[in-house]
C-alpha cells in the first residue's frame, strides 16, 4: 500500500526535473497490497505498529524507485496504441467473508453470479506498428498467498505472474526488472477477496468445521476456540504464491494475445482532496447520516482468515467486552458521539480522537480520476469489497453514459484500489452491519460508501464538462514527526582477513539456460544503502 506523502515526495522530484509536466491531478500511484514488503512508510501511527515506527530507508528507497521508474518511462515515450480487452480469472480467489456479502440484498446479489469479482480488465500497450511495449491488468484478489510465517521480501502472487508475463515477453535470458516490456498486475475491489482457495481450517484438526461467522472452530485437542485459518492450493505458500499467480498470468497473456479493440478519445483527469470524517449526506428530514470521525471497531482486532489477529477478539463482534471496554477506556476513551456515528461498530480504537504522538490514521484523503478516451480509472485510497466496488463502478458508469450520451458497452470504468493514500477498508452499508474485519476496519463509519460514490460521481461530472474543483485541503505532513524504534545499524564489521565483496563461493563457469546460479559473499547490512535500481557487489 502507499501513503499520500509518498505521492507528494515523487510529485516534487518530478516537477523538479520535468517541470509541470506530472502534477498532483495527473499522477496516480497505485499498490498491489503484498503483505511481504519492508514496512515503516506510512506516516499515521496506527499503520506503523508492526515495524516498530517509521523507517526512513524504506519510505526513502519507495520514493526514489517510483520516480526512477517514471523518469524511465518519459525517456521512452513514444507514439503508439492502446487496446483492452476483459476476461474472467477462475479458480484463484474465494469470499473471505461471505456471511457480511450475503447481508447485501438478495435482488442486487442475484445480479452476479459469484460473490467475488473474477474480471480481468487489461490493457495492452504498443508502438505504432504494434510492436508490444507493456501491459496493465486490474484483477481482484489479496496478496496474500505468503502467509503471516513468511519473513522474505515477495511480491506475492501479483509479483509471481509480472515475472512470468515479462519473462515470457523479454525471454528468459532477461533479468526480472530488467528488460524493455513492462507487466503489472494491479489491484481492484479485492477488500473482501483471499487468494486461499481451499477455504477457512482449523489449524490443529482440519475436519473441524469452522463457524463462518466468527471464523473460529473447537479445536481437536484446546479447550479454547482457535481461529480459522484459510489455505492455499499449493503444498506450502511459496507453491501457492506461483499457482494463483500462474492463474492471472495465463488469463492475462490469453486477453493480451487477443486485445484488439482501441482506446479512442481524450487523455483527462480530475483530483480532489476530501475531508471523509465529517461529509454531509442527504437526510429525509428526520435522519441526518454523516462519515464518522476514523475508529476501528473489535473485530479488526480479530483479523482474518488470511491473517488471524491475537488474544480473544472475534470476527462478527457487534458488542464490546467488559474486560476490553476497560482497556479501550485506558487508551482513549470514545466520545459518545463517536460511538453513535460508528455504531452498530463497537469502538476498539478512537483514532479519530487520539492525537499523541501524532494523529493515528487520516482524515483527509486523495480521490482521483484518469479518463484515456472511453475508459476511467478511479483511483481509490482504500480497500474495497467486492460489492461495494461494484456498486462505485456502476454508479460513475451511470454518469459517464448519461454525460456523454455513450452506449453502457463504450463506457470502461475501472476501479484502481490502494491508490495515492491508504484509508483502511470500504464495506456496503449492508456489510458493515455484520462487523466482520472488513466493516470493523471502515473507519469512517456505515455511510462511508455512499460518501465515496457521491464524490466520485461529482468528478465524474466536472471530468466530462472540463469544469475544475477546489483541490480541497492537503493532509498534514507529518514526515518531520515520526518517531522510530527501530534502531539503525550501530555496527557493521567483517571477520579478521576479510573484507566486503570478498568472494565465499563462486558461480561455476558453466550453466545451461534457466539454472539457478548461487554465489556467497561478503555483504554490508542492506539497510546501511538500498541500492535502489542496482545490486550489492
Amino acid at each position: 500500500m502507499l501513503h499520500q506523502r509518498c505521492k507528494v515526495r515523487v510529485v516534487k522530484a518530478l516537477k523538479e526535473k520535468f517541470g509541470d509536466l506530472y502534477t498532483e491531478e495527473n499522477v496516480l500511484v497505485t499498490a498491489t497490497h503484498t503483505h511481504a514488503t519492508p514496512g515503516g512508510y506510512l506516516q499515521y501511527l496506527l499503520y506503523l505498529i508492526p515495524s516498530q515506527g517509521f523507517i526512513r530507508q524504506t519510505f526513502f528507497s519507495l520514493v526514489k524507485g517510483i520516480v526512477k521508474s517514471v523518469e524511465r518511462a518519459h525517456e521512452n515515450i513514444q507514439p503508439g496504441y492502446i487496446y483492452w480487452n476483459v476476461g474472467e480469472v477462475h479458480n484463484a480467489s474465494i469470499n473471505r467473508s461471505p456471511t457480511a456479502y450475503e447481508n447485501n440484498p438478495e435482488e442486487e446479489r442475484n445480479k452476479y453470479k459469484d460473490n467475488v469479482d473474477k474480471t480481468m480488465f487489461l490493457l495492452k500497450f504498443t508502438d505504432i506498428y504494434d510492436k508490444p511495449l507493456g501491459m496493465i491488468n486490474w484483477f481482484a484478489v489479496h496478496p496474500t498467498s505468503m502467509n503471516s510465517s513468511n519473513q522474505l521480501i515477495s511480491g506475492d502472487n501479483k509479483g509471481a505472474a509480472s515475472l512470468m508475463f515479462e519473462e515470457t515477453m523479454n525471454g528468459i535470458e532477461s533479468l526480472p526488472g530488467k528488460g524493455p516490456f513492462v507487466a503489472a498486475f494491479a489491484q481492484s475491489n479485492a477488500g473482501d477477496v483471499s487468494p486461499n482457495i481451499l477455504g477457512a481450517r482449523c489449524p490443529s484438526d482440519p475436519t473441524e468445521k469452522c463457524d463462518i461467522e466468527t471464523s473460529t472452530c473447537k479445536g481437536g485437542y484446546q479447550e479454547e476456540k482457535e481461529r480459522c485459518i484459510a489455505f492455499g492450493p499449493g503444498q506450502d505458500m511459496f507453491e501457492s504464491t506461483w499457482i494463483i499467480g500462474r492463474r492471472q498470468y495465463k488469463v492475462a497473456k490469453d486477453l493480451f494475445k487477443t486485445a484488439n479493440r482501441r482506446l479512442a478519445g481524450p487523455v483527462l483527469f480530475i483530483h480532489q482532496f476530501l475531508d471523509m470524517s465529517n461529509v454531509e449526506l442527504e437526510s429525509n428530514g428526520t435522519e441526518r447520516r454523516t462519515t464518522c470521525k476514523p475508529a476501528m471497531g473489535f473485530s479488526f482486532a480479530a483479523g482474518t482468515i488470511d491473517c488471524p489477529g491475537e488474544f480473544d477478539f472475534l470476527q462478527g463482534t457487534t458488542k464490546g467486552s467488559t474486560l476490553w471496554n476497560i482497556v479501550v477506556d485506558f487508551i482513549r476513551r470514545p466520545s459518545k458521539e463517536l460511538k453513535a456515528c460508528q455504531a452498530p461498530k463497537p469502538v476498539l480504537l478512537a483514532t479519530g480522537e487520539m492525537s499523541l504522538p501524532y494523529k493515528w490514521q487520516p482524515d483527509v484523503i486523495p480521490t482521483q480520476i484518469i479518463q484515456i478516451g472511453n475508459l476511467a480509472i478511479l483511483g481509490m485510497p482504500a480497500e474495497i469489497t467486492t460489492m461495494a466496488g461494484r456498486r462505485l463502478r456502476d454508479a460513475v458508469r451511470d454518469v459517464l453514459e448519461e454525460k456523454s450520451y455513450s452506449r453502457s458497452d463504450d463506457v470502461h470504468v475501472v476501479l484502481a484500489s490502494l491508490s495515492n493514500a491508504y484509508s483502511s477498508y470500504v464495506t456496503t452499508f449492508e456489510e458493515y452491519q455484520v462487523q466482520r474485519y472488513e466493516g470493523a476496519s471502515t473507519m469512517y463509519g456505515q455511510h462511508t460508501l455512499e460518501a465515496y460514490i457521491r464524490q466520485f460521481e461529482m468528478l465524474a461530472d466536472h471530468l466530462l464538462l472540463r469544469g475544475d474543483v477546489d483541490p480541497g485541503l492537503e493532509p498534514t505532513n507529518l514526515l518531520e514527526q515520526q518517531l522510530s524504534f527501530k534502531l539503525n545499524v550501530m555496527f557493521d564489521g567483517v571477520r579478521r582477513g576479510r573484507s566486503f565483496g570478498d568472494v565465499l563461493e563462486d558461480a561455476h563457469p558453466r550453466y545451461r539456460t534457466g539454472s539457478t546460479v548461487k554465489v556467497i559473499f561478503v555483504s554490508g547490512h542492506p539497510r546501511n544503502d538500498m541500492m535502489v535500481g542496482t545490486y550489492f557487489s
